[in-house]
């Protein structure tokens, strides 16, 4: 890892720091009315990643495990941004979401120097641009997902065991997080379907088969499957609380598994081998 790659990444992971910071002392109601803090903090934490990936894929599209995880912090952080505008229970979030892709920053600058696997092709086809696009975003749709249900978790842990304190008060109420989580789930599961039915056509148009299974379209359908059952059975049965969120916490890391999970395998394992 060189000097400036090191300094580009630690940069990026800071820029995420003040945001999980500024809400953690509001009230619901301060934070349901974020003021000038919070917005400039929100911005910094999306510019960082955002300016971090440009610079990445700058010359070419990189697919190391540790370009793959900062696609899925920007990703994340960007949606984030969209819906928190509209939604004080997603802003309630920020704290849980933040400090996971800090998390998760530190981990891609760990794997910074690991090999990469280069895209094939100087040009990629207009249907792989679009299935790209569909699964990162079903992606970062996915890990708001898993934060909502664990917000939910703590939520109910601390309602339980009578031990509510300024994080717990800060965070959604457990209704609000399980329907948060639903509705995200709903649109993570259509974006999974387009996900396939682009996949499909890229295959088609590579001369393969209409469905390649290899480990990423498996885990990728293991997930659909996963979500499927869970909206199912809180619509029909009403599962809802811990049990749903481990639900989602599983999507989430049959997805994870499917893209950089597969990196790192092929890249890190597969590359030091071979």
């Amino acid at each position: 890892m060189t000097m400036s790659s090191l300094l580009l990444g630690l940069s990026a992971v800071a820029t995420l720091v003040p945001v999980a910071l500024v809400p953690r002392g509001m009230s619901p109601q301060r934070t349901d009315r974020a003021g000038p803090a919070y917005w400039g903090a929100l911005a910094l934490a999306v510019c960082g990643p955002s300016a971090l990936v440009l610079l990445q894929q700058g010359d070419g599209w990189r697919t190391g495990v540790a370009a793959a995880l900062w696609l899925g912090v920007a990703v994340s952080i960007i949606l984030f941004a969209l819906l928190a505008c509209a939604s004080g229970a997603m802003r309630r979030l920020t704290p849980i979401l933040a400090g996971y892709l800090v998390l998760i920053g530190v981990v891609a600058l760990l794997w910074e120097q690991a090999p990469e696997r280069p895209l094939r092709g100087s040009t990629r086809p207009i249907w792989l641009e679009i299935h790209i696009a569909v699964a990162l975003i079903g992606y970062g749709l996915l890990t708001l997902a898993a934060v909502a249900g664990i917000g939910a978790v703590f939520q109910e842990r601390a309602l339980r065991t009578k031990q509510l304190n300024g994080f717990t008060r800060s965070l959604p109420s457990i209704a609000e997080g399980e329907r948060l989580q639903t509705r995200l789930l709903m649109a993570v599961e259509a974006l999974l379907a387009l996900t396939l039915v682009t996949g499909v056509v890229v295959n088609r148009a590579a001369g393969a088969g209409w469905l390649v299974l290899d480990h990423k379209t498996v885990l990728s359908l293991l997930a659909f499957a996963v979500i499927g059952a869970l909206l199912l059975l809180h619509f029909r049965f009403g599962l809802s609380g811990r049990r749903a969120a481990r639900f989602g916490l599983m999507a989430y890391l049959l997805l994870t598994l499917a893209y950089p999970g597969v990196k790192f395998v092929t890249d890190v394992v597969i590359g030091r081998t071979g």
